[in-house]
């Protein structure tokens, strides 16, 4: 995983660099002495070494038994891994190694929401582009709203108050709305599952996609929205976009200027993941 992520890392960044005019290689004939395997191996390699000596932010919350779920799913079961012939447990005095068997729901932890989640029509996570595992992040930190609204909705006026300040957001981007939810998952489970909560609005939900070009969506609570049916939610799912939820230590990145990688195994057909999402500070 960790190798995998890092090649989605250099190969993003190569193509957002590039974007931004910050790589000056640009493919030239084939009989040019710039062009070819080695310029490309050169330019991956500047890519990394500006990566590398970049903080990194882990966006992702640990697991387990305890952590906090709806309760339409219940909790994980981690177990010993058992031989299936003998029916006892591995362990490394009896047999050189140990492993855990994880039960548990796809919407778990940190986890990403793919379209089919809600559309029986929409892609599965083997079918969204591994393209898309890394992307230039924007924050909207919402924290200031929320000492007179504890369960405010991010508005379009909210959003757009936010560009005067920080620019336009970026077609492409990914976009994450910072409530500090994500502090009370450890010291308080039942505080962080209330409701209602602090979330987007629909209108600010569609608004980004439709009007900012957004390819992704994140936040710290379980749901995208308060409403009682989901309407955000369902609006983005059934419309081709997918999203990560239960994400952590946004209160730890700019609002602008970052990337994410958000990277998730890849079950045929499937309908949800824990995810690993980072960001790389500008």
């Amino acid at each position: 995983m960790k190798l995998a992520a890092a090649r989605w890392v250099v190969l993003g960044s190569v193509s957002l660099l590039a974007t931004c005019g910050c790589l000056t290689h640009r493919p030239g004939p084939a009989s040019s002495t710039t062009s070819g395997p080695g310029a490309d191996a050169a330019s991956l390699s500047n890519a990394w070494r500006i990566l590398s000596g970049k903080r990194f932010v882990d966006l992702t919350h640990a697991f387990s038994p305890d952590t906090p779920v709806w309760a339409g799913f219940g909790p994980a079961i981690f177990a010993p891994a058992r031989d299936p012939a003998t029916g006892q447990p591995y362990t490394v005095a009896k047999d050189g190694f140990h492993t855990t068997q994880y039960t548990l729901v796809g919407q778990y932890g940190t986890h990403v929401d793919p379209p089919a989640h809600f559309d029986p029509k929409g892609r599965t996570l083997d079918q969204l582009p591994i393209q898309d595992m890394i992307l230039p992040l924007v924050v909207f930190d919402m924290t200031p709203l929320l000492r007179g609204d504890p369960n405010h909705a991010w508005s379009v006026a909210d959003l757009l108050a936010w560009e005067q300040r920080n620019g336009r957001v970026p077609s492409g981007a990914f976009a994450a709305l910072r409530t500090d939810m994500s502090k009370d998952w450890e010291r308080d489970p039942e505080r962080f599952k209330r409701q209602p909560f602090p979330a987007w609005s629909p209108e600010a939900i569609e608004f980004l996609y439709k009007q900012r070009g957004i390819v992704a969506n994140g936040h710290e609570s379980m749901d995208t929205d308060a409403t009682p049916d989901l309407k955000s939610e369902t609006w983005l799912l059934h419309h081709g976009h997918w999203q990560v939820e239960v994400m952590a230590n946004l209160d730890q990145v700019p609002e602008t200027g970052a990337l994410i990688v958000v990277a998730w195994p890849k079950p045929k057909d499937g309908l949800g993941f824990p995810a690993r999402a980072f960001a790389i500070l500008p």
